[in-house]
Formats: C-alpha cells, sequence, structure tokens
C-alpha cells in the first residue's frame, strides 16, 4: 500500500498559500509521495525567499525519502502571466514577440529565462502558449498568444521551448488542443469549441504539431469542449482528445499535464475525486491541484482507489509513471539545492533587461 502511495503521489502537482513551506504542503509530500509543486505569485517575495522555499520543499522530500527530487514549476510565459517579477526580467507579452516575428529572440527569452528560473531551483516552466489569437473577445488568452497566424505562433513557440530545455528548464506547449478561439475564461466557465476537424487541423492543432516534432517536454490540456471531437467532456477529461487525439494520432510520447484542476470549468461539474480519475483514464499523466488541501487530498484518495479497483489499469499507470519519472530524471539530472546569493545574482541580469527592452522598443508593446 505504501508503494501505491508513492506512485500515485508522484503523479500529482500541487501549489499551497504562503512565503514558506506550509505544513498542508509538507504533509502531501512526506504522507502522500506529492512529487512536484507549482509556485504562484502569492509564494513569491524575492529571489533570495524563493530559492530558501524550494530548498524548505525538497527537505520536505528527502525526509520521506523520495526516489527524486520534487520538479518545481511556475508559470513565467511573460506579459500578464509571470509569477516572478521585479527583481527578475519583466518580459513583454508573447504578442511583443509576435511582432518581431525572430526566432532568435523567442529562443534567446527561453535561455534567459530558464537561467533565472534554474538558479532558483525552479526546473519546469509552463511555457510556451500555443494558442492561436483568432478571437478579439477572448477573455484569457489574446496577448498571451504569438499571434493569428498558425505557422508563426509554431515557429516561435518552438524556438522558445528550445531556450528552455537547452538550458535545464522543461517546457509546455499549452493548451491543448487550442484556447485561442473561445470567448469564456475556463478559470470561471466551461468555453468549447465549435469548429469542424478540418479546421481544427488547419489553425489550433498546427503549432501543437510543431511542438511535439520538436521535441516539447510536456503538453499541457485545457478545460474545454470540443464538440466535434467530444460533446460530453472537455479535453482535460476526454479520452477522445488525450489518448487518441493527442498521443496516436499526434504521436506525443512526452508528458501530458493538466491545466489546474480547480478552474471552475471543470469544478463546477465534477468532483474532487471524479476530476482525478477522469483525468487519468482519459491518459493524463501529471495531475496539477494548485489549490484547496482537501481537494488534493481527495484527489490523490480517488486516483489509489482508482488502482486497487482496477478502475485505472495497471498498464496505463505504467506508462503514465514512467513518463513522469524519465521528464524528473531528464530535467533534475545533477540537481543541488538552489544557493539563495546565486539566486538573487541571476535575477534581471542586464542583458536580459537589455533583451525584453529591445522586443519593447521593436513591436511598439510596452514591457
Amino acid at each position: 500500500m505504501k508503494d501505491l502511495v508513492r506512485r500515485v503521489g508522484q503523479r500529482f502537482m500541487v501549489g499551497f498559500e504562503g512565503l514558506t513551506a506550509s505544513a498542508d504542503v509538507k504533509a502531501l509530500v512526506r504522507e502522500l509521495g506529492v512529487g512536484h509543486v507549482v509556485l504562484f505569485a502569492r509564494n513569491v517575495a524575492g529571489p533570495q525567499q524563493v530559492a530558501e522555499l524550494v530548498r524548505e520543499l525538497q527537505e520536505a522530500a528527502r525526509d520521506a525519502s523520495h526516489e527524486r527530487p520534487l520538479l518545481i514549476a511556475v508559470d513565467q510565459e511573460g506579459g500578464r502571466v509571470a509569477r516572478l517579477r521585479e527583481p527578475w526580467t519583466v518580459w513583454p507579452a508573447a504578442r511583443a514577440v509576435g511582432r518581431t516575428g525572430s526566432e532568435d529572440t523567442a529562443r534567446r527569452i527561453g535561455a534567459a529565462i530558464a537561467s533565472e528560473l534554474a538558479a532558483c531551483g525552479i526546473r519546469y516552466d509552463f511555457a510556451p502558449c500555443v494558442d492561436v489569437d483568432t478571437n478579439p473577445r477572448n477573455p484569457v488568452i489574446g496577448d498571451r498568444s504569438y499571434g493569428e497566424d498558425p505557422d508563426l505562433v509554431g515557429r516561435l513557440g518552438v524556438a522558445m521551448l528550445r531556450g528552455l530545455q537547452e538550458n535545464g528548464v522543461a517546457a509546455c506547449a499549452k493548451h491543448f488542443p487550442g484556447h485561442g478561439d473561445t470567448d469564456l475564461d475556463s478559470h470561471l466557465e466551461l468555453p468549447a469549441l465549435d469548429h469542424p476537424r478540418s479546421r481544427l487541423d488547419d489553425v489550433e492543432l498546427r503549432p501543437f504539431r510543431k511542438a511535439i516534432e520538436a521535441g516539447v517536454a510536456s503538453v499541457m490540456t485545457s478545460h474545454i469542449l470540443v464538440r466535434e471531437i467530444d460533446d460530453a467532456r472537455p479535453a482535460t477529461l476526454s479520452p477522445l482528445l488525450i489518448a487518441s487525439l493527442l498521443r496516436k494520432e499526434l504521436g506525443f510520447s512526452g508528458v501530458v499535464v493538466t491545466d489546474d484542476l480547480a478552474m471552475k470549468a471543470v469544478a463546477k461539474h465534477w468532483t474532487p475525486a471524479q476530476r482525478s480519475v477522469l483525468a487519468a483514464r482519459a491518459g493524463c499523466d501529471l495531475l496539477a491541484v494548485c489549490s484547496g488541501h482537501d481537494a488534493q487530498v481527495e484527489g490523490i484518495e480517488a486516483l489509489i482507489r482508482a488502482h486497487e479497483s482496477g478502475e485505472i489499469s495497471f498498464k496505463q499507470a505504467e506508462a503514465s509513471e514512467a513518463r513522469v519519472r524519465a521528464l524528473k530524471e531528464r530535467f533534475l539530472a545533477g540537481y543541488r539545492d538552489p544557493d539563495p546569493k546565486q539566486a538573487r545574482l541571476a535575477a534581471g541580469r542586464g542583458e536580459h533587461r537589455a533583451l525584453a527592452d529591445s522586443i519593447s522598443a521593436a513591436s511598439g508593446i510596452p514591457v
């Protein structure tokens, strides 16, 4: 039983409140084997503090004799979605990079972000956003996209993910199969796409194909209905979209990570236990529950029961566990706890700020 708890816990990523490791998050790591933690602005005060926080989280994993360190993640896209602000480099939104059209620029941004994150012990960035900006009424994507041309989005997304991964930070192409043409915010409601499959192939899926071909480490699902493929369950919970489309058709062999399972698009319709089990059955490998300790525990315990009952087959569970393990092995190779002094020195380096300013000047979009 203890081994099963650890195996299941390794498939969860959790968030928590506070600038130091809370008792709740330590309990999840120590008692339920949770293997991944995501940081938000609520956890961030400065580089030295983040480095100390990461060291504290890793100490909890060592106390519990985890086989591998925690993989610490953050959303650091640039623009309005950036959890690390001053004194780290403040990057312009992806739309500004899209206006430059420069793959070299996107790659340099990825490399710069990777160096600042890695210095704090963060080895997983939920970027790039490869949604295509085709709906001006979209409340959640907009300038987070490189633009309305799927080929441009694919080119720049690939360049950024290469900059991240070549410098030791796992990248994540999001939000599969494409959140750019919705008019609802999935943090609050369940959006839907009504496009035919031909349109999805021509627009939404094209950047994901390019990212997969380039070896992106992970793909994040979206909580949106794609009625042409599955009119009952959003992508995160749909085997038709994850196991069939993403895995079999597009040939993705890396880690599939859910968008936050606490978001209302799914939380309004399924319990924490249902969300956890349905996402795993759909083919998601890493389950993100970014808030709510009780919901986190409920989700983990539900997946343990699903393993015990056979609702999640051993073969499927083993494949997901192997992919998560490979991700950690790749990006935590030679891991050492961050040095707070080095974290401070790496944040907001002069050449990074100069790059951000040059993109702003070239695009006409302020940082």
